[in-house]
């Protein structure tokens, strides 16, 4: 029985899997809200006693820098210890892993319903692949090949400098820039970077806010307001600002596709896409994406699929820990 989790900074998803000839078996699972707990400790420790399940590897996912078995995550006031957790679980080792790493581990355990294809390509491409994932915040990572396995490394891609590409997106830097100072792609490619993009717009004279929406922003969550207004098509600024967080969105996939030489393929996950899937199947994302000047021929050869399985960093973070902890 192996312990997995997927920690962002607005849920904590853990879960037991069991695990038999490289295959998953899901055996609970619980979602926490982050944000009402003071430690990954409470949470684990908490879901451990409810489920009365004793685990004998465990792994978890987090959104952040992790560094020597420790992570001060990103987007919560906490600070995660490999050495205290497994403490507090009753084992030798607890592994802890970036989230986007664990989703990188999760890909080889997908079926193929749980992905769709947004740049679908004859054959069989081989060579490196890269994840992008925007959700509470954004997150990458690459998928390196030697020829014989997958090797992954995580990244802080998400937190690189914003490269505007037209005057809007310059504008929408420098309004940016004074509310930050600096501006990562983070701040666009994430739910509460759709609410900046929608702000951006709004105070620049591009739409009018309507009252129906500022209220349902108000007191539901903002950038979930926003796309479902989009997706409805009920307000056109909502419906301006999900079209520039997408291109956007395309654009920084692509970069990552470049400098990762992803021919092997580029997978969108994380918890937005899934939301705005009818969108992000329309022609704007993969636009922005193959547009690279004399690197077009390349990136129309690079498959591109979005992963709508929730629980691709469980599973990666299960099949991880089965690689790394559990003996053959």
């Amino acid at each position: 029985m192996i312990l997995a989790g997927d920690i962002g900074g607005t849920h904590a998803r853990l879960a037991f899997y069991e695990a038999t000839n490289g295959h998953f078996r899901l055996v609970s699972a619980s979602v926490f809200p982050s944000a009402q707990y003071s430690s990954l400790d409470e949470i684990a420790t908490k879901f451990v006693h409810t489920m009365n399940q004793r685990p004998i590897a465990a792994c978890f996912g987090v959104a952040g820098p992790v560094r020597a078995g420790r992570v001060e995550t990103t987007n919560l006031p906490w600070v995660i210890e490999a050495k205290r957790l497994a403490k507090e679980l009753h084992l030798d080792e607890v592994l802890l892993i970036n989230d986007l790493e664990a989703s990188a581990w999760g890909i080889a355990a997908l079926d193929a319903a749980d992905t769709i294809a947004l740049n679908p390509v004859t054959g069989h491409p081989t060579g490196n692949q890269a994840v992008i994932a925007a959700g509470t915040g954004l997150g990458e990572a690459i998928l390196y090949t030697d020829g014989l396995k997958y090797r992954i490394s995580p990244t802080e891609g998400g937190h690189s400098d914003f490269a505007p590409r037209s005057d809007i997106e310059i504008e929408m830097l420098q309004y940016l820039c004074k509310r930050y100072g600096r501006v990562s792609y983070e701040r666009i490619l994430s739910g509460p970077g759709l609410v900046n993009v929608f702000e951006f717009l709004r105070d620049t004279g591009r739409g009018e806010q309507p009252q129906w929406l500022a209220n349902e922003m108000a007191c539901s969550v903002p950038a979930a307001a926003i796309s479902n207004a989009a997706l409805s098509g009920k307000s056109r600024l909502a419906e301006m600002a999900l079209q520039v967080f997408i291109s956007v969105y395309g654009a920084e996939a692509g970069n990552l596709a470049l400098k990762s030489m992803a021919l092997g393929g580029v997978y969108v996950a994380g918890g937005i896409a899934p939301k705005i899937l009818p969108k992000l199947k329309g022609p704007e994302f993969m636009k922005s994406f193959i547009e690279k000047g004399r690197m077009k021929p390349l990136m129309e050869s690079i498959p591109v699929r979005i992963i709508t399985n929730e629980k691709l960093a469980l599973l990666g973070a299960a099949r991880c820990a089965s690689v790394n902890l559990v003996p053959a």
